[in-house]
């Protein structure tokens, strides 16, 4: 059995796209959530980026789709620590999550290179792009802390409101929030360093570029490391895993249209922005259900996580998202024991 979930990156764009304004990639974004969890749908999540046509603060969005679903996990995939005050942040998220009735699923991490130099700079933060790597860490260990609601806070003696003697906590407290927390790991040493804090692990569609195996064996790996990790931590709660993959499976003419040729069938090795080491991206799996079905069926770290996202093009419009996550559930799902 596998949780599957989709990711968005929620892009709009003026040109090429059947989503053009931030408006219409909000509403849309709400809307197809509501469609995926009506199909089976597990998770709705979203990717995070800053100075981009895209997805930015995830916490409203979270909130209205909470509104109009009942079931779907609302997750993020992933909040760039660089950007955020551990503080604000956690009063921000237990407040979607008790609004969303313990549904939230909140990625964080590092983040990834964005739009604009050393942006968290805009944020307040004047720290170096060595200095923020360390420091994006420790915001997410104090980000953690403060969800498990140790009362630090010194009360005024004259509060303006009547409230029990005692130190205080941020609030509305969210007493399982700490437990759905996940970091995006890109190495084996970054995976073991979140099971050891007790965060979840999520895996992208790109992992540090470890050996010369496939990108499916690395991660694979990295998984395992996590495991290993979580069980030696003795936490607990039992850790989820997760996994990203671009599924574009081919039953129509616009399928083909759209993904049958010019799409990336293969691994790819390169550099990202900062990166001293080389990356490798795994591949998008296009076809037809049943050769998909053989070939993610060969996905170590498939086989080792226990949640698959599946990356949505987001700009083509919910009723074609609708179509491709619907083709997944019916045609390639069951085949695979997903569901």
């Amino acid at each position: 059995m596998k949780n599957i979930g989709f990711l968005s990156f929620g892009f709009w764009q003026k040109n090429n796209s059947l989503v053009t304004t931030a408006a219409q990639s909000y509403q849309e974004s709400v809307q197809l959530a509501v469609a995926a969890e009506k199909i089976g749908i597990d998770g709705a999540w979203f990717r995070v980026h800053h100075f981009a046509d895209q997805i930015g603060t995830p916490y409203p969005l979270m909130a209205a789709i909470a509104a109009k679903t009942s079931k779907i996990e609302i997750g993020t995939g992933l909040v760039d620590m660089r950007y955020e005050n551990p503080f604000m942040m956690a009063e921000n998220v237990m407040a979607t999550d008790v609004l969303s009735q313990n549904r939230v699923q909140l990625g964080v991490g590092r983040g990834s290179p964005e739009q604009v130099q050393d942006g968290w700079r805009y944020f307040g933060y004047d720290y170096t792009e060595e200095e923020i790597k360390n420091i994006a860490r420790a915001r997410a260990l104090k980000f953690l802390e403060l969800l498990k609601g140790e009362r630090f806070a010194e009360p005024n003696a004259q509060p303006m409101f009547p409230q029990e003697p005692g130190l205080r906590r941020l609030e509305p407290f969210s007493p399982t929030l700490h437990r759905r927390v996940w970091w995006g790991a890109g190495s084996q040493a970054t995976a073991v360093w979140a099971a050891e804090h007790g965060m979840n692990l999520m895996s992208s569609t790109l992992v540090n570029y470890e050996s010369n195996e496939p990108f499916h064996i690395q991660q694979a790996k990295q998984l395992r490391a996590f495991k290993a990790a979580w069980q030696k931590a003795g936490h607990d709660f039992a850790p989820r895993t997760l996994v990203t993959r671009s599924i574009m499976p081919i039953v129509s003419d616009l399928d083909r249209q759209y993904f049958a040729a010019g799409t990336q069938t293969q691994d790819e090795v390169g550099y990202l922005a900062y990166h001293q080491n080389p990356t490798i991206f795994g591949k998008m799996f296009v076809g037809e259900p049943d050769q998909l079905v053989k070939e993610l069926a060969e996905d170590e770290a498939i086989k080792e996580a226990d949640t698959v996202l599946i990356t949505v093009p987001s700009t083509l419009g919910v009723a074609y998202n609708v179509h491709i996550l619907k083709t997944i559930m019916t045609d390639i799902a069951p085949a695979l024991g997903w569901k």
